[in-house]
């Protein structure tokens, strides 16, 4: 029996290891088998059940690579030498794992408000995920998205969000139109890069399986199978929201994230955030994840910033309206008064 198996061009590389040397092994392993590996075709000659066999292994190695973004001689051995491959369990939930980054990173839940998040997004279509700059928000519902789309859950993952500078100033950045757009969405692409493979993002995001937008761009579209996360929602005006939220589709699974405390819109607009926040909280199927500085998982000096920052905030209104009602008595004193 010869037979020719194909391989994803995005696992070549790490399928066949660096000179081949995955291959040189399998060699040694199936020994009865005339395996000749060019491009992302396998040719593999021998007897019927060897083939098969091999095939099999081929195809839990490739899924492992999928699964943990690494291959290693001990992933090897331990696959190929597999008598039941019922045994062999890509998807590990335990320890709060979300998903197996490059190199075999572990990207997990730490944090408890982290863990409500994976648990509510099992559970509801549409989370939105509210708390202070360091807590994981994006980085986490970017990992489940990823997770998802390993798993084949669905077809696509969609990451938006505000290009606040969307006026003229955009215009006088150099560049086409993503070259000025990039700088933007480059937290995002910081997470993908974290979980993907190099080449198998460049892939994905060549074949708009991932794509990376400004929130403008999603007008008019119905997005279905997919995973869509809206970032820095706090600088989508009330009319962007609703649009945004209008877009779902069949099988669709929305994640809107934003710290409210960084709202960079001019004064006269409304943070759509802030107000969905209020509309929204009552309707099954949408869960509202509250983050604050105990989420933090950033370096420890930003947990502190955070809350120096919230302690000036706090004293300040206090100040200010301490100041108002003195100015307010000032007033009132002054009044003549009319009999």
């Amino acid at each position: 029996m010869e037979k020719t198996i194909i391989i994803e061009p995005s696992e070549v590389v790490g399928l066949y290891g660096s000179q081949n040397t995955n291959i040189d092994l399998l060699t040694h392993l199936f020994p009865k088998l005339k395996i000749v590996a060019r491009g992302n075709e396998v040719k593999v000659a021998g007897e019927d059940s060897e083939v098969e066999v091999f095939e099999e292994r081929l195809r839990l190695l490739s899924a492992h690579l999928e699964q943990y973004g690494k291959l290693t001689e001990t992933d090897i051995l331990n696959i190929t030498a597999m008598e039941d491959d019922s045994f062999y369990r890509l998807d590990d939930n335990g320890g709060n794992v979300i998903v197996h980054g490059r190199e075999g990173k572990i990207i997990r839940a730490i944090t408890p408000n982290q863990k409500r998040l994976v648990e509510s997004a099992s559970k509801n279509d549409m989370v939105f995920v509210i708390g202070p700059a360091g807590t994981g928000k994006t980085y986490t519902a970017v990992a489940l998205a990823v997770k998802a789309l390993k798993n084949k859950q669905i077809r696509r993952i969609i990451l938006t969000r505000p290009a606040v500078e969307a006026g003229e100033n955009l215009g006088f950045l150099p560049g086409d139109l993503r070259d000025k757009l990039d700088p933007y969405l480059q937290p995002l692409y910081d997470a993908l890069w974290d979980m993907i493979p190099m080449q198998k993002l460049m892939s994905y995001m060549e074949d708009k399986v991932i794509e990376i937008a400004p929130l403008a761009f999603m007008r008019g579209r119905t997005l279905d199978n997919a995973y869509v996360i809206l970032d820095e929602a706090q600088n989508a005006t009330s009319a962007q929201l609703k649009m945004f939220l209008t877009r779902m589709g069949k099988n669709a699974k929305f994640f809107i994230t934003g710290d409210i405390t960084q709202i960079d819109l001019p004064k006269n607009q409304q943070s759509g955030l802030i107000q969905a926040d209020r509309i929204l909280s009552k309707i099954q199927g949408i869960d509202f994840i509250y983050m604050d500085t105990k989420d933090v998982v950033r370096h420890h000096l930003v947990t502190k910033i955070i809350k120096s920052y919230e302690d000036y905030e706090a004293k300040q209104a206090a100040f200010d309206q301490k100041r108002k009602e003195e100015l307010l008595a000032q007033k009132s004193e002054s009044e003549p008064v009319h009999e």
